[in-house]
């Protein structure tokens, strides 16, 4: 059992979940029954969240505010928050943590940013100082800007290079995804300062983007790392059907809206069909769609059966949806119902599950076992 000072920490700061007044829902499942443990409540639409080493959670919600988790209290919001584009979909996105963060305090975090033309998913670190943020810099910002407030994506996450890996949503723009002078329906790849690694498929072309990775993407709304790979995964919206999990490779065109495994929402066809040469297959798609949202791997032990399984949030089917792996091939999956929809994910380092749900007052839940 995986009882680190880091876990034995984080059970005591979140044992409010046990004491809170929503009575834990017990979940029958395939393998095992959980039960959904509420670790806060009253948080406006929270859209990420990460845990702090000492047991408490950093979240961000989507109407603009960054709050921190203690022991199920909310704080007030962080000071220094940069203004979001808070609108349809847009407004302060996915979070996460340096991986030195108890040397730097460093975070990284997405938003919709408001400019010249309309808004566009912008990345910034900043240092964390407990009530506010501080050294506050812009890392990275979607291009061109666009109006409206749809497809923003996204998600960020550190690579096993170190790198900075962000997934881009294409604004509701569908031919934008497969022009590499634009940003929108992108996988990014940067350096921790914003920089363009060196080895990114497209330095040094005139008529691509430097800092992309992969295109052909329409509405990035998960990112993960492979527990035992280091590998990034990614899912994102199809439009009627068609919602895919991808593994993003150097320079591969991953189809929008080229290809597709759906169809437009007037039931008119999208594209050529579900397959081209020279653009990618997607490692599992839905049809009809999920709607996915965050997603993790589970790697805890609290759980055995769920153990290396991938999970994926729902935002339209109130569920939670297992993925069983065997290797990059899906053995089967699962739909667990939770009666919310479900916008992040989160492996816990204390060895459970933890979800968002996405509601003007949405919780953190966490799945244990039921016995």
């Amino acid at each position: 059992m995986r009882r680190t000072a880091f876990g034995i920490a984080l059970s005591l700061a979140l044992s409010f979940g046990a004491a809170s007044a929503q009575t834990p829902q017990t979940i029958r499942t395939q393998d095992v029954s959980v039960r959904a443990v509420t670790v806060a409540s009253g948080l406006e639409n929270p859209w990420g969240f990460a845990f702090l080493p000492d047991g408490r959670i950093l979240v961000t919600e989507r109407p603009g505010a960054m709050r921190v988790v203690d022991k199920g209290k909310v704080s007030p919001p962080l000071g220094n928050v940069p203004k979001v584009f808070d609108s349809g979909q847009g407004g302060l996105l996915d979070v996460t943590l340096d991986p030195e963060f108890a040397r730097n305090r460093v975070v990284y975090f997405t938003y919709a940013e408001p400019g010249e033309g309309g808004a566009g998913t912008a990345l910034a670190s900043a240092v964390f100082n407990e009530t506010s943020l501080s050294d506050v810099k812009v890392l990275f910002r979607q291009q061109p800007k666009m109006s409206g407030g749809l497809h923003f994506g996204s998600r960020v996450v550190v690579g096993p290079d170190g790198k900075l890996w962000l997934g881009l949503g294409e604004r509701y723009r569908r031919d934008e995804s497969q022009n590499l002078n634009s940003h929108l329906g992108k996988v990014i790849r940067l350096e921790k300062d914003g920089r363009v690694p060196a080895d990114n498929p497209f330095v040094g072309r005139s008529d691509a983007r430097p800092e992309i990775w992969s295109y052909g993407h329409r509405n990035i709304q998960g990112m993960a790392r492979h527990p035992q790979t280091g590998i990034v995964w990614l899912n994102e919206h199809g439009a009627q059907g068609g919602d895919e999990v991808n593994i993003p490779e150097r320079g591969k065109n991953y189809g929008w809206p080229v290809i597709t495994h759906g169809i437009d929402y007037s039931g008119a066809k999208i594209g050529i069909g579900t397959s081209a040469p020279g653009m990618e297959q997607p490692l599992l798609h839905w049809t009809p769609s999920i709607a996915p949202a965050g997603m993790a791997f589970y790697t805890g032990d609290r759980i055995a059966a769920w153990r290396g399984n991938l999970f994926v949030g729902s935002l339209k089917f109130r569920t939670l949806h297992r993925v069983v792996l065997d290797g990059t091939r899906v053995v089967k999956q699962e739909r667990i119902e939770l009666g919310d929809n479900i916008r992040d994910v989160r492996d816990g380092p204390d060895g459970f599950l933890y979800v968002a749900t996405d509601d003007p007052r949405g919780r953190i839940i966490r799945l244990e076992p039921a016995n």
